[in-house]
């Protein structure tokens, strides 16, 4: 967490850097959306690919798979943080959202091949006026929701648990656990954006963007299973 008395943080100072530096996150939030919906749209198309994304589910290989894509987001965190390069930074990204094209790659094959055509798009829809409203409200309200960083770390230990178990011991974890994972991506975009607003370094506009645009994603993960869960 950055200090709000750090004269480089966004909200100590002039306003038309603060525009600019929340103008520079955005567009890269949006980019980064963009190229992960063009990746996973090119992987679909790949029948090697969709035979991987039957892999990665069988057996315990979901648990490697998710120990993978962890090691490697906080590997791009601690990149996209790097105050020395901003090359490195910009590859950090571009890592991150490899990695979640990646891993989105079963759940997207579910919802081409074996659910109704309008579930993504549904889906995506929903993640997106969620996504605005909340930003609304961060950037209306400009109330520092730094707070909910410690509720968000156990809500997020306590469900990779309960992932852990669903998948060790063979039970669903059914639609109520993804309406809470809807409140903890909500309660991680209210964080991020809060973050934006008043702790970030003005030269940090790619490690914002990286950790909005996953907080994006989880949520669309959720929603996606949520509409896939009424087929």
């Amino acid at each position: 967490m950055f200090d709000q008395a750090n004269p480089y943080a966004i909200n100590a100072i002039p306003v038309d850097e603060r525009g600019e530096f929340v103008r520079k996150t955005y567009y890269h939030v949006a980019g980064a959306l963009a190229v992960f919906a063009i990746l996973l749209a090119g992987l679909l198309q790949i029948p090697a690919m969709i035979s991987l994304a039957t892999l990665m589910i069988q057996g315990f290989n979901w648990f490697i798979v998710l120990g993978a894509f962890m090691a490697v987001s906080w590997l791009a965190d601690k990149w996209a943080h790097s105050s020395t390069s901003l090359s490195k930074q910009y590859f950090a990204l571009g890592l991150f959202i490899v990695a979640e094209a990646i891993i989105f790659l079963p759940i997207m094959v579910m919802a081409t091949f074996y659910s109704s055509p309008q579930v993504i798009p549904q889906a995506a829809l929903a993640t997106l006026a969620l996504f605005l409203a909340l930003t609304f409200v961060a950037f209306t309200t400009r109330k520092d929701f730094s707070f909910l960083g410690g509720i968000l770390k156990v809500g997020f230990i306590v469900a990779l648990g309960a992932i852990v178990a669903g998948m060790i011991f063979g039970f669903n974890l059914g639609l109520a656990f993804s309406v809470i994972m809807v409140l903890l991506a909500s309660g991680s975009i209210l964080y991020n954006t809060s973050n934006i607003i008043h702790h970030y370094r003005t030269d940090q506009y790619v490690a914002a963007s990286m950790g909005l645009f996953a907080s994006v994603a989880l949520l669309f993960w959720y929603i996606l299973r949520i509409f896939m869960s009424r087929d």
